[in-house]
């Protein structure tokens, strides 16, 4: 069986110790062993670091400098090859001193026999392997940490945070070094989400796909994957939780429009279905009521009363029906080059009567000097009313405020209608666009329908949020035509 081949570099400034050493390590039969010595100080730092050896054993005493500093030197330069320091004296301070440098053993030269040092090299070889795998697999998954899409942090048992990825900087706007110590809790949107991954980690010690609303640094929220585990066993409170997060914002915003697109479509059809259905008849009713008003007697009072009810309630359906067909087939639009913030500024001198009458105030913060936008001034006038009279009819309380403010991010223009009202129940906010949806007494639920079909048409984009007993907020983002 072919013995172990181990090459040892020995930096030795004494010629007869070195001789001893020499001989010791003839006398080691479970090695084979290739031996390089060096008494100079400085040409064994070359060759520690232009060298391939197994083993370095080194001097405590080297001139002017110490095997301490040769040992230090070694460790900076991120040398993983193991060292054994020899020295001439037993020191407790001095094998205390070896131990913190980093030397993997101390062995006293008086003491030595070939059976300690083969020992001593065969367990510094042994460990320095195992130091070498660990490095290794700690570069492997700091590089996945450090190159993952997906944004990873780790924090404390106070959920503060300690390291995270470049991802998770650029998800969220931060700085290196702004979330030393930053709690978690503070980039959740609700408080009812965090306390509710609290209580699964408390409970179960993971929270898994947790689909969430995240806050970053701007103040723009994510829709995210939340996913966090406690890792019990760690010996201090310097890595208690380890989480990933995956920003869902752009997908779940294409699957809402896809959503959008196929209720419009679908409401289209149902449009027209109801129309062609609705119509025969009555316009079969509509002849019967003009051949029934040419048979009775005008100047019977009851009977003029009736045919005129009949006659009223015909021409509502009529109109109705021409406001769904409206509301729902897609828009021609006559685009014009046109800024925002002047069509919003017209749309609030159109709502300003009606929002006085019920004291709302309305604050605004429209951006200048934006890009202007590709729109049709007319329907667009037409889609944003309806969105501000739902807001000052929402609010029925003496404080009313309506919100109203225009800005810029990334690519697109954005327009937030934000208003102090009752808000809609979360069972309800998924059915404000589709036709005759509708809390209103007198209201045919088919403005906001129609105001859907306008800003698809112009390809912006809508998202409602709102609390019950708080408000409501329509956010619309109009993308920046390419130049």
């Amino acid at each position: 069986m072919a013995l172990q081949q181990v090459s040892i570099l020995l930096i030795e400034d004494d010629e007869d110790d070195a001789f001893l050493i020499k001989d010791y390590l003839s006398d080691i039969h479970n090695f084979e062993i290739k031996l390089d010595w060096e008494p100079d100080y400085n040409k064994g730092k070359e060759k520690i670091l232009n060298g391939s050896f197994d083993l370095f054993l080194i001097d405590f005493y080297l001139g002017k400098e110490t095997g301490l500093n040769l040992i230090d030197f070694i460790q900076k330069q991120g040398v993983f090859t193991p060292a054994i320091l020899l020295t001439g004296r037993n020191d407790s301070q001095i094998d205390i001193d070896a131990s913190t440098a980093g030397a993997f053993d101390y062995l006293v030269k008086g003491d030595l026999t070939p059976d300690i040092l083969e020992r001593s090299i065969r367990y510094s070889i042994r460990q320095g392997e195992t130091i070498r795998e660990l490095d290794e697999k700690e570069k492997r998954y700091r590089s996945l940490f450090e190159r993952s899409f997906d944004s990873i942090f780790l924090a404390n048992i106070r959920l503060e945070f300690l390291e995270q990825n470049e991802s998770f900087l650029n998800l969220f706007g931060f700085q290196e070094g702004e979330l030393n110590r930053f709690e978690l809790q503070k980039l959740f949107a609700d408080s009812d989400d965090y306390d509710f991954c609290i209580s699964q980690l408390k409970e179960h010690g993971v929270i898994k796909d947790f689909e969430v609303r995240l806050v970053t640094k701007p103040g723009e929220e994510k829709i995210c994957l939340f996913n966090c585990i406690f890792i019990p066993d760690q010996e201090d409170e310097n890595c208690c939780y380890q989480g990933i997060i995956r920003d869902l914002t752009l997908s779940k915003k294409a699957e809402a429009d896809m959503m959008m697109a196929e209720k419009l479509s679908m409401t289209g059809k149902l449009a027209r279905t109801i129309a062609h259905e609705i119509r025969n008849p009555l316009t079969n009713l509509n002849l019967a009521l003009d051949s029934l008003q040419d048979e009775v007697n005008q100047s019977d009072e009851t009977l003029s009363t009736y045919t005129q009810i009949i006659q009223r309630s015909s021409n509502r359906i009529e109109s109705l029906i021409g406001d769904l067909l409206s509301s729902s087939k897609p828009k021609e639009l006559q685009l014009e080059l046109v800024s925002l913030d002047v069509i919003v500024e017209e749309v609030m001198t159109l709502v300003q009567d009606r929002a006085k009458l019920k004291d709302i105030r309305i604050e605004q913060s429209l951006e200048k000097g934006l890009p202007r936008l590709y729109v049709d001034t007319e329907k667009l006038s037409i889609a944003l009313v309806n969105i501000f009279i739902n807001g000052i009819e929402a609010i029925e309380h003496s404080d009313g405020l309506l919100q109203v403010s225009v800005s810029s991010r990334q690519n697109s223009i954005f327009l937030q209608i934000a208003d102090n009202g009752g808000g809609i129940a979360k069972e309800d906010l998924k059915k404000i666009f589709d036709p005759f949806f509708t809390q209103k007494s007198n209201g045919t639920g088919l403005g906001l329908t129609s105001t859907l079909n306008i800003l698809s048409s112009h390809n912006a984009l809508i998202e409602v949020k709102s609390t019950v007993g708080k408000g409501t907020v329509f956010e619309i983002e109009f993308p920046l035509p390419e130049m």
